[in-house]
């Protein structure tokens, strides 16, 4: 079905069933947060060995989104959603055997399972979505979805605390390096089996999940109004565009998980102790909802969503250089922190308007394209992978605040692509018709 012929109640139903899509990708991307300190206790990791829980996760988008594009022009979009949810219900379950080994490479095979599924289903929905209605509205519909998805990441990592960590844990957590190592090891094997019940839940919901699309109302869609926008190139790479939008989601995605996924480790460098820092991730979340609700606010009544992009982008900087150079003690909701922690979670609010005005730009003019250029975006996700790895190689060698410099040079390319990149359609001068 075209989207130009979708009705207004189709259109609801769809964009409901999309939200349910974001909801669980944010519930299982943003529990990483957890598992990222906990593998680091539990598996007894060094800060570049826990963020392979992030690099296993999000390396699968690399790998993936090409083939999933492929899939879902072969199957469908629904039956391809119905894929995508078992193939992460099957990642889920792939934590119970590396549980009871206490193996860390099959949890990292676990969530690379995990990360291929969601793959396929960040293909489809991020398409989806900004094919669905007008396109001056799709950074609307994208903030829709942010809420969603940021909501999900709000409850995960306190919903997981809650199931794996117990009030006696501080004491216990400073224990485990005087143990012998007889009682070391049967002690960090209870504390691994803790994971064993919570993903048997979320590879059961998973699968319901699939089965339910696969007989819900959501259509097929096509995209035809844009055929002759992409006459004459052959490839996606033909799109300066496109590509250059790639490198600003790879490098963007990879400022928004390392502002999630390290602020618990930067609290600890702090004398923070993770049961009272397991909320700090949700901070950033939260920042990032607010961002949502001014995008879905002002975009476009106020302001277009070209022009959020660009005061988004030079906020981040901003806020990015203000983590790396202020030091300045603060009490604030309950904690004693450095001031530049409150600068790293308050990075949610332009993150959150990135991300959505960026799609759109990337994906003008595809036309035929537009299930390729969407995986090829998709393919950007492995900034999730790649850049905290380099947090974390760095802060091993330097520390977890200098790390943050990584931040400054993602943030400046954002802004070139806001200001120049996206207006770039051809790598040459544009051919005489």
């Amino acid at each position: 079905m075209n989207t130009q012929q979708l009705d207004k109640k189709t259109t609801l139903i769809s964009i409901g069933i999309i939200g349910t899509m974001f909801f669980v990708f944010g519930f299982v991307s943003w529990v990483n947060a957890i598992l990222i300190p906990y593998f680091k206790i539990a598996c007894e990791l060094s800060n570049f060995q826990s963020y392979l829980v992030a690099f296993a996760f999000y390396i699968s988008y690399l790998v993936m989104s090409m083939p999933s594009s492929y899939l879902l022009k072969r199957v469908g979009y629904k039956r391809g959603i119905t894929i995508g949810f078992w193939i992460m219900a099957v990642g889920a379950l792939l934590f119970v055997p590396a549980a009871y080994g206490r193996t860390y490479a099959i949890f990292l095979l676990g969530l690379f399972t995990l990360g291929s599924g969601l793959a396929v289903l960040q293909t489809v929905a991020n398409l989806y979505i900004t094919m669905i209605g007008e396109k001056e509205r799709a950074a609307q519909r994208i903030s829709i979805m942010g809420i969603c998805n940021k909501g999900a990441g709000i409850l995960a990592p306190l919903a997981f605390s809650w199931a794996i960590l117990r009030p006696t844990d501080n004491e216990l957590f400073k224990q485990i390096p005087l143990m012998d190592e007889v009682t070391r090891a049967q002690t960090l094997d209870e504390l691994i089996l803790r994971v064993v019940v919570p993903y048997i839940v979320v590879a059961s919901v998973l699968f319901l999940i699939g089965l339910f699309v696969r007989f819900s109302p959501l259509p097929e869609i096509e995209n035809k109004e844009e055929e002759d926008a992409s006459a004459g190139k052959s490839g996606v790479f033909q799109f300066p565009n496109l590509v250059l939008g790639a490198v600003a989601i790879f490098l963007h995605v990879g400022t928004q998980v390392i502002a999630i996924d390290t602020i618990i480790n930067y609290a600890d460098s702090m004398g923070l102790s993770l049961l009272e820092a397991k909320a700090l991730p949700s901070y950033v979340l939260t920042a990032t909802i607010i961002g949502y609700l001014m995008g879905i606010t002002l975009i476009p009544a106020v302001i277009s969503q070209k022009r959020m992009l660009q005061i988004c982008s030079l906020v981040g900087l901003t806020l990015a250089l203000l983590v790396c150079l202020v030091t300045y003690p603060v009490s604030w909701l309950g904690h004693h922190l450095d001031l530049s922690i409150w600068f790293l979670a308050m990075i949610g609010v332009p993150n959150a308007l990135i991300w959505a005005g960026i799609w759109p730009l990337a994906l003008d003019g595809l036309g035929k394209y537009a299930k390729q250029g969407s995986a090829l975006l998709i393919m950007g996700l492995c900034g999730n992978a790649i850049l905290p790895m380099i947090y974390g190689a760095v802060a091993d060698i330097s520390t977890v605040k200098a790390a943050y410099w990584v931040l400054v040079p993602c943030f400046s390319y954002i802004v070139f692509y806001a200001f120049v990149g996206h207006k770039i359609k051809y790598w040459s001068k544009k051919p005489k018709q």
